[in-house]
């Protein structure tokens, strides 16, 4: 019943923090999910207990969605404790949870001369990849052009080009956002390969 009712304050803090980011009063608020600003006002108190079915009003208005508004505020939720996949030549640490907003996936990777490189390891996916190098040099193979990114330096592209990042003359560390797509290639893809 405790865990509940911490999680009705959490709820309730939400949309009242959402709310004041955006600037609006609670009758501007209340107006865009059809309540009167009474009910908002004791929803927001804790004076009314919250429902299902103006929970769902309340994030649409909020542009946020219901999973979002009712989500754990536990430190589980916070702390992201990365395991290590290697491959031949790499080794991933996924540092963003599974699902994670907006589809991005965040990554760290330690990539040594030993990953395999050619023509046949040329990837190709819907999307654009991101990534910055920690240290060392990365070798960036687009199509048929090769680029060395230094440490410090990032490098942003159309991963509809055949491509794929290499260690140049030693290990590189690179921290990378891939979409969906570049996940399962980059990430998922090496493990079932």
């Amino acid at each position: 019943m405790e865990q509940e009712l911490d999680l009705d304050a959490v709820i309730r803090r939400r949309i009242r923090g959402l709310r004041r980011a955006r600037g609006w009063t609670l009758d501007a608020l209340a107006a865009r999910c059809n309540l009167s600003p009474s009910n908002l006002s004791r929803i927001e108190t804790g004076r009314r207990r919250i429902a299902l079915d103006q929970l769902v009003p309340i994030a649409r208005a909020l542009d946020t969605t219901l999973d979002q508004l009712v989500e754990s505020d536990e430190d589980e939720d916070v702390v992201i404790r990365p395991q290590p996949c290697r491959t031949p030549g790499m080794t991933s640490w996924l540092l963003s949870r599974e699902r994670s907003v907006h589809g991005v996936t965040v990554a760290k990777m330690r990539i040594t001369p030993e990953r395999p490189t050619g023509p046949e390891h040329l990837a190709v996916h819907p999307g654009r990849e991101w990534f910055t190098v920690l240290s060392g040099t990365a070798r960036l193979q687009l199509g048929e052009r090769v680029l060395l990114i230094q440490e410090g330096n990032a490098a942003e592209f159309s991963t509809m080009t055949p491509h794929s990042v290499g260690a140049h003359e030693g290990p590189v560390e690179i921290l990378t956002l891939l979409d969906h797509n570049g996940e399962r290639t980059h990430l998922h893809g090496a493990d079932e390969a």
